[in-house]
């Protein structure tokens, strides 16, 4: 009895080992310390791994590099684990911090966010389907330093914030991302260019805002977002950009991938 109490707790230690392999200790120990089952809905649950469907009721199965689905007929799933730890070890959040997590599901990955900036830190997470921000906020509602937002994290009025994650795709930054941003800040997004989606790296440096692909990626549309650029783009297109220019600062010039009207990408 006792061994079949610790299956789901040691799968879960031997998964974040996996996933922390991509970060730091930080990043294991949030991994390790925080429970997939809680930030789903009641079991069965519907994995999803290497183009094959299983259904299981056991916890212990759910800590592999699979997606789980949230909501089946939406197409709304927890993410894959093994893409979401090369993200945040990217934008690598750190004690004290604040977050914006948009589309945040069930909470999942808001729950590692804030283990990572701890009580110190803070996360505002932005879920628009009001049944699934209920899941979240339930999942949540222990945590002092996150607060779940039933609304779309699109528009303006957004907080400042040290980090912006985002989980859902978008044909463009978002300006009111850039605009909460605080300086030596990062963010990263599903960028939905045409030819396919990419994850977007941007980071703050004054009015500096560097950015660079880190990889291929495919999240559902983000809601209310603002359109696309200018002109196709390819994947090539994608792997020259280096900075997000505000044409405030400068007008596009040769170096244009992509104008988005109030920005541009740029090598």
């Amino acid at each position: 009895m006792g061994q079949q109490a610790d299956k789901p707790a040691d799968a879960r230690r031997a998964y974040a080992a996996r996933l922390g392999e991509f970060g730091s200790p930080a990043l294991e120990r949030a991994f390790a310390l925080t429970r997939r089952e809680d930030f789903l809905p009641p079991p069965p649950w519907t994995l999803y791994r290497d183009g094959a469907a299983l259904t299981t009721s056991d916890p212990a199965a759910l800590y592999q590099d699979a997606l789980v689905a949230i909501d089946l007929a939406r197409g709304v799933n927890n993410g894959q684990p093994s893409l979401h730890a090369q993200w945040l070890a990217a934008v690598a959040p750190r004690p004290g911090e604040r977050v914006l997590h948009i589309g945040c599901g069930g909470g999942y990955y808001t729950a590692i966010l804030a283990e990572l900036v701890g009580p110190g830190g803070h996360v505002t997470a932005y879920e628009i389907e009001p049944d699934i921000a209920a899941i979240a906020q339930a999942a949540l509602a222990p945590r002092a330093n996150v607060e779940v937002r039933a609304q779309s994290g699109a528009g303006g009025g957004l907080p400042e914030a040290d980090v912006i994650y985002v989980n859902a795709a978008a044909a463009a930054p978002q300006r009111a991302w850039l605009a909460a941003l605080a300086p030596g800040g990062r963010l990263v997004f599903p960028w939905s260019f045409g030819a396919g989606d990419a994850a977007m790296l941007l980071a703050r440096d004054g009015r500096h805002v560097s950015a660079r692909a880190i990889g291929g990626v495919q999240f559902i549309p983000l809601q209310q977002s603002a359109p696309g650029g200018d002109r196709p783009v390819s994947v090539t297109d994608v792997e020259r950009i280096r900075a997000l220019v505000l044409r405030d600062d400068c007008e596009p010039d040769a170096r244009c991938v992509v104008d988005f009207g109030w920005a541009w990408f740029c090598e």
